[in-house]
């Protein structure tokens, strides 16, 4: 008998005390931006809380740091040690600096149809009018933008062959690069081909899993709610999203109870329902009526991107002096969907990057805006990565079926460089991360700033204006409105704190 089981020998008098019970307060909720002013206010009355004027941390972060969503600009010290906030992690994390935005793929923990919460939430996500008015809510509608790319595959016979130049997933998830089979398989069934809406080419993946690496089964299954939640009507995303017999449903079950075969059954369902759709003209004709692209799938492209592109390579980003501007941070996704709506960036206008590291914040504002988007930066490993991602959102876009902004992306000093220099006459949003920059640069940058035109945004994490009155300084605040804001917590990759940042209108 176990001596937990055994009575004791000892009578220990019974004390009855009463406790009290305390409830702590609910703190009061943080503002998220301090009064806007269009006169010069010195930064002394704003200044930066200690989390974010102590030493950046580098991007990107360790695996399991943050969920997807992300975009990025550069220059932030890499020297300082990295630590992920734990509030924030993922199953499917890879090399790549993670925060939490954008709604999350509905997951079913087992196969019961139980009424609890998970449940219910998952519903919610699936049911066809909320499904449809959460959307509308994540999609940013210009009149003047046409989503539809034009080179689309319109379900004709004529281009059924093309192929596009597309990085595969199996080429950076395999078994060949030491990954494990899932759900059961074996190792010769693990090979897929997933089908997008935008072309006839299929993407290749192997359903395995591996530290660091893409997971297929999860990047097929968002892939499946994305087409069927926004490329269809309520009417067509019925068999797909269907609550009880919908394909998506049932990819999710299989996978979570490692059912690989039938996965795969329901995976060629879903390219079968799809290809039919394709071929009788309705998802063309679908995106032709649209008028803007959800953050979810402007985030869900660029992590793909980035993912099969950046990752496998992501140690190069970290060999930067420190000291100087040549170092790297980003600024993710949702930060930065903030910035374009607080600018109020459209399809017709001009953004550039000054110091845009591996282009995530150029892409960005070409998918999300569709706008004419142009970047500089000098490191030339990120320049690599850049024109790496580059040529992979091209592809990526077209198989997708949707037409991005012009896309430019140039090499060395922005205040040298003649096209940046040109572009900046024409430019109605400027960002510069210049966290890090030292103060010459920025009194460079103010220079530079002369010759905006009336109106342009520059949106900053430092002001330009100070209270000492230098000569530079002066010219700051003689040709610059600022406007001291807060962002929230999760939305730069060197630390999950909040943190100030500026937005300037030229005067």
């Amino acid at each position: 008998m176990s001596i937990f089981n055994q009575k004791s020998k000892f009578k220990v008098k019974t004390e009855v005390r009463a406790v009290k019970k305390t409830l702590p307060e609910k703190p009061k909720p943080k503002p998220t931006s301090a009064p806007p002013s269009t006169s010069r206010i010195p930064s002394s009355s704003v200044r930066a809380s200690p989390s974010t004027t102590s030493t950046p941390r580098a991007s990107p972060l360790p695996p399991s740091a943050r969920k997807s969503q992300n975009g990025s600009s550069r220059y932030l010290d890499p020297s300082s040690a990295l630590k992920a906030p734990s509030s924030s992690t993922s199953s499917n994390s890879r090399k790549r600096p993670r925060a939490s935005h954008s709604p999350a793929s509905p997951s079913f923990d087992s196969d019961s149809d139980s009424d609890s919460a998970s449940d219910d939430d998952w519903q919610d996500q699936l049911d066809p009018r909320k499904r449809l008015k959460r959307l509308e809510q994540l999609r940013r509608h210009d009149p003047n933008r046409r989503v539809r790319h034009p080179k689309m595959w319109k379900g004709d016979r004529e281009s059924e062959g093309e192929l596009l130049p597309i990085i595969h997933a199996v080429e950076v998830a395999s078994l060949s690069e030491k990954c494990q089979p899932v759900m059961g398989l074996s190792r010769d069934e693990v090979g897929v081909r997933l089908r997008y809406p935008g072309s006839n080419h299929r993407e290749k993946y192997e359903l395995v899993k591996g530290k660091d690496k893409i997971e297929g089964a999860q990047d097929i299954l968002t892939v499946v709610r994305h087409v069927a939640s926004i490329y269809l009507s309520e009417e067509e995303a019925r068999p797909f999203l269907d609550q009880n017999s919908g394909i998506y449903r049932r990819l999710e079950r299989c996978k979570n109870l490692n059912d690989g075969k039938g996965f795969k059954e329901a995976l060629k369902e879903y390219s079968e329902s799809l290809f039919a759709l394709q071929r009788k003209g309705v998802i063309v004709k679908n995106l032709e009526n649209m008028r803007g692209v959800p953050q979810e799938l402007v985030a869900f492209i660029l992590d793909q991107v980035y993912d099969r592109t950046v990752a496998p390579k992501v140690e190069l980003l970290a060999k930067y002096e420190n000291g100087t501007d040549n170092v790297y941070g980003e600024l993710l996704h949702p930060f930065i969907s903030d910035i374009f709506e607080r600018t109020q960036l459209t399809s017709d206008m001009v953004f550039v990057d000054l110091g845009s590291g591996v282009g995530n914040v150029v892409l960005q504002a070409a998918l999300e805006i569709g706008c004419e988007s142009w970047g500089c930066e000098m490191m030339e490993n990120a320049c690599n990565l850049a024109d790496a991602q580059k040529k992979e959102f091209a592809a990526r876009c077209r198989l997708w079926g949707v037409a991005p902004g012009k896309v430019y992306l140039e090499r060395g000093d922005f205040r040298k460089n003649e096209p940046i220099l040109e572009s900046l006459k024409r430019a109605d949003v400027v960002l510069v991360n210049n966290q890090a920059f030292t103060s010459q640069l920025n009194d460079n940058l103010v220079n530079m700033f002369l010759d905006l035109k009336i109106g342009c945004k520059i949106v900053s994490l430092k002001t330009f204006v100070h209270d000492n009155k230098l000569a530079e300084n002066d010219v700051a605040s003689s040709i610059l409105d600022v406007e001291h804001l807060t962002y929230p917590e999760e939305y730069v990759s060197w630390t999950g704190a909040a943190g100030t940042y500026c937005i300037s209108t030229r005067k």
